[in-house]
């Protein structure tokens, strides 16, 4: 009986699945936004596809993740189990905090997502197209203030493209920043601000339920299921992707980022990952290796020149 009783563990035990790696995500955000619900989503996904047995999520928010990538760098050098997401937002924060701590300084596994930006107005307004709002906007661009997030972000460098492509000043733009989507989302229902400008999944409910209204989206052609013209269209050369990424930890060996980036090779092409995706109203623009490296030090560049054009790095 001792001899099946060892013989029965033992296979069981051999029967259970290999988890690459026990892991613990860094969402550099407070709960709820953009980059915690990446987080959540990997974590669920890799614990349900079995890429990982054990998945934790840690919120640091602050400083449009800055705060959190310098924790992660200080605490997680050559540690293989530590990850952070990220994305274009954190570009932006980088660069107009000065921080002392770069994307240079950690290792980046593989861009995840992307995202359109939405530009809305309450229903109530008077602007009914994009070509009504870019009139007010030459006629005096302080008078039109555009409710988005974090200063240097995603929606204040489509508001600085979105002016410097119809011939106004970048610098004269009248941005008013919110730390989250919902206090975003109130000053623009509430008529705080004259136009209110995010990814397009912050709207979606909203739009649909006709509270506000879409003039534009950021993408290079029509979004489908989304009732609204491109920036492209509406007279604007100007298209903007906010994406997401996920990176590892400083420190490591060759080996080691391989097999991370094994790991979400494996997640980008799980049907549980791809279900997220939709659900979400998230793009699939995965992208990993060097191949990411290279396209993030190109957004990098780009994003340093139209900040010191927006006037917010010198």
């Amino acid at each position: 009986m001792k001899h099946t009783f060892l013989a029965t563990i033992f296979a069981a035990a051999v029967a259970l699945p290999a988890y690459a790696a026990d892991y613990t995500i860094m969402a550099p955000a407070a709960p709820g936004g953009g980059w915690d619900q990446t987080a959540r989503s990997l974590q669920t996904v890799m614990q349900k596809e079995g890429i990982s047995g054990n998945v934790q999520v840690q919120n640091v928010p602050g400083a449009g993740g800055t705060i959190g990538l310098a924790q992660f760098t200080g605490q997680n050098s050559g540690n293989p189990n530590a990850l952070i997401v990220g994305g274009y937002v954190m570009v932006g924060a980088i660069l107009t905090n000065k921080s002392p701590v770069t994307l240079k300084d950690v290792t980046p596994i593989a861009r995840l997502t992307g995202e359109y930006e939405a530009i809305v107005v309450p229903t109530a307004s008077d602007i009914k197209t994009m070509a009504d709002l870019v009139a007010k906007l030459k006629q005096d661009p302080g008078s039109v203030s555009w409710g988005g997030g974090s200063a240097g972000g995603t929606d204040h460098i489509a508001v600085g493209l979105i002016a410097k492509a119809a011939g106004v000043d970048p610098t004269k733009i009248n941005y008013v920043a919110f730390s989250g989507g919902g206090e975003a989302l109130a000053a623009i229902l509430g008529g705080q601000v004259t136009a209110g400008i995010s990814g397009y999944g912050e709207f979606e409910s909203q739009v649909k339920a006709g509270q506000l209204r879409l003039l534009a989206v950021s993408s290079d052609k029509r979004i489908e299921g989304v009732d609204a013209p491109t920036l492209k269209e509406s007279g604007l050369d100007v298209a903007v992707e906010n994406w997401r990424m996920v990176a590892a930890a400083p420190g490591l060996s060759a080996e080691q980022t391989a097999a991370i980036t094994a790991d979400f090779d494996k997640l980008s092409k799980s049907a549980g990952w791809q279900e997220i995706l939709k659900t979400k109203g998230w793009a699939d623009t995965y992208l990993a290796g060097d191949a990411f490296k290279a396209q993030l030090d190109k957004d990098v560049s780009a994003t340093e020149t139209i900040l010191k054009e927006i006037g917010l790095v010198q």
